[in-house]
């Protein structure tokens, strides 16, 4: 990558960075070791409660350190990449401060560097810019964006964020989105393994649930997933980091109500699972195995289910006063990403008859 060679560091079994593995490859590399990047708080939902032992291990090698600000959710008000020992973070904008995500964008990632690096930040030939802080240096090469302060659609939502939130704001909607993982991690735990806590059994700003213990009876996380669609979810990140897993983030954004009524449902499709795993209905007759049901569906003249309409259209109370109806059943989505269709017209309705 970038005509450098990448080298993957270990984990150890409660998710953090192997130090071991960490340190041997460090002095095995470090005539030539340029960086390090690690994600913080990472992406395992784990404070790395070594990290600043870990940008110090860098730095004593000669490499610098760059933080993946993903999850500066966790962080904002709270610490900061420049304290923790990183000298260059990009922030996910689009995840911490305002901007909305989907779809592919739009997203912004601005680049935070420590002061010693700040002369090498990008300039425009337009307008000479070199980022804002100590030690910049205002220059008109190394453009890396058609506008020289970058997109002025997106960026003044953020800056407007910031500006109302103000210092306690910000770090309120940090304590917010920590307090709400946790809150909905110690609801599930009872029905669901949740990979990866802190020492103090804690999880940061996002938990793993494990679904993997389900898999023997034929329930995989896209059943879940899917079954989540029947209660009113698109469900939460799928088999990333962990295959078989659901990562679930809920951010500030959320009251109780909503976090209650996502565990709720949880909660009711563990039990549909128990279903499966004592025997009283096969996987392949089970709700789970043909969610999502859609309004056609469950209308139809007939239904041939093992069970009752009810469970398929209306799995929980609140589905019946506000009631979310997908397009379409079950897809094969591994179909889908191999076998690539094009939606041009063929060339002939491009031919003129004359």
């Amino acid at each position: 990558m970038a005509g450098m060679k990448v080298v993957v560091i270990k984990n150890d079994d409660e998710g953090n960075v192997d130090m071991e593995d960490l340190v041997a490859k460090a002095d095995k590399h470090k005539e030539n070791l340029a960086a390090l990047m690690v994600t913080y708080p990472s992406t395992y939902g784990k404070f790395e409660e070594g990290i600043q032992d870990i940008c110090a291990l860098i730095h004593e090698r000669g490499g610098q350190v760059y933080m993946d600000g993903a999850n500066m959710n966790a962080q904002v008000g709270l610490t900061s990449p420049g304290s923790i020992g990183a000298d260059v973070c990009h922030l996910n904008l689009h995840k911490t401060f305002c901007i909305p995500h989907g779809g592919g964008g739009p997203g912004v990632g601005s680049i935070g560097v420590a002061r010693h690096l700040a002369p090498f930040l990008p300039g425009h030939p337009v307008v000479p810019t070199g980022g804002d802080g100590e030690n910049v240096t205002p220059k008109r090469e190394g453009a890396v964006s058609a506008a020289p302060y970058g997109s002025s659609l997106i960026l003044p939502i953020s800056w407007m964020y910031i500006e109302m939130l103000g210092d306690k704001g910000l770090m309120a909607a940090t304590q917010m989105a920590i307090l709400n993982a946790n809150y909905m991690a110690h609801r599930l735990q009872n029905d669901y393994h949740i990979l990866f806590r802190g020492e103090k059994g804690q999880v940061a700003h996002e938990f793993i649930v494990d679904l993997r213990p389900f898999k023997a009876s034929g329930v995989s996380e896209e059943d879940v997933a899917k079954r989540l669609i029947d209660y009113g979810f698109h469900s939460p990140t799928m088999s990333w980091p962990v295959p078989g897993t659901l990562m679930i983030e809920p951010t500030e954004s959320e009251d109780r109500a909503e976090l209650d009524r996502f565990c709720d449902a949880m909660i009711s499709i563990r039990g549909e699972i128990r279903d499966v795993m004592e025997g009283r209905i096969a996987m392949e007759d089970s709700p789970l195995r043909h969610a999502p049901h859609t309004a056609a569906v469950v209308t139809a003249d007939e239904w041939d289910r093992k069970y009752p309409r009810q469970i398929g259209a209306y799995p929980a109370p609140w589905t019946k006063k506000n009631k979310f109806w997908p397009t379409v059943g079950r897809i094969d989505n591994v179909y889908g990403d191999r076998n690539l269709i094009c939606t041009c017209p063929p060339m002939e309705v491009y031919m003129d008859e004359e």
